[in-house]
C-alpha cells in the first residue's frame, strides 16, 4: 500500500509500465527501466552513506540495475547496496521506502529514465565501505548536510528511509 496519493500515483505508473514493457527490468528493456535502490543510515539516523556515482557525477544512494539472479526487488537492492558500499552486510529494511520516477542525465547508454524502487538499511558509521568500479567515493554524509545539489531529491527518499529506521 502507498502511503499518500503521490505515491500511489507512481505505484499505479509502475504497474502499467510493467503490463506495457515486460523486459522493463532488463537493461536491455525499453528506455525506462525499473531499477532499486537503497539509502543507507547510520545506527542513530544521523548520518546518511552515499556513493559519487561515476557517470551522473553526483551523489546517490546505492542501486541500479536488476540482474537475472535476482530473486525480488528487494533482492536486487540489497545486491547492489552491498556490491557499491563495499559492505557485504548490508541488508535492506523488508519495506519499500519510497518510488521515484526520474529522468537520467550523464552517460547512461539507451537507459534514460529509472522507475526506482528504494528501501533504506542502517549499518554503523564505524563500518568499513569500499569505493566500486561505478563510483568515485563513498562517504557518511549529516543527514541535515547533504551534498549540495542533491537535497531535493534525496531529502524525501532519507526521511522516508527514517520513518523505517526508527519502527
Amino acid at each position: 500500500m502507498a502511503p499518500d496519493e503521490q505515491q500511489e500515483r507512481l505505484r499505479t505508473e509502475f504497474l502499467d509500465h510493467l503490463r506495457a514493457h515486460p523486459d522493463a527490468m532488463s537493461k536491455a528493456g525499453p528506455p525506462a527501466h525499473l531499477t532499486g535502490s537503497v539509502i543507507v543510515l547510520d545506527d542513530d539516523g544521523d548520518a546518511a552513506l552515499l556513493t559519487l556515482h561515476r557517470r551522473a557525477l553526483a551523489w546517490f544512494q546505492f542501486g541500479g540495475h536488476f540482474e537475472p539472479g535476482d530473486a525480488t526487488v528487494w533482492h536486487a537492492a540489497t545486491r547492489e547496496a552491498r556490491e557499491e558500499s563495499g559492505i557485504a552486510d548490508i541488508t535492506a529494511f523488508p519495506e519499500i521506502a519510497q518510488l521515484d520516477r526520474h529522468i537520467l542525465s550523464g552517460n547512461f547508454g539507451t537507459c534514460r529514465e529509472h522507475l526506482d524502487i528504494r528501501f533504506a538499511a542502517r549499518t554503523p558509521r564505524s563500518t568499513e565501505s569500499a569505493v566500486s568500479t561505478e563510483s568515485i567515493d563513498v562517504r557518511w554524509w549529516p543527514v541535515d548536510a547533504l551534498p549540495e545539489g542533491t537535497r531535493e531529491d534525496l531529502r524525501p527518499l532519507v526521511d522516508a528511509g527514517l520513518r523505517l529506521h526508527r519502527r
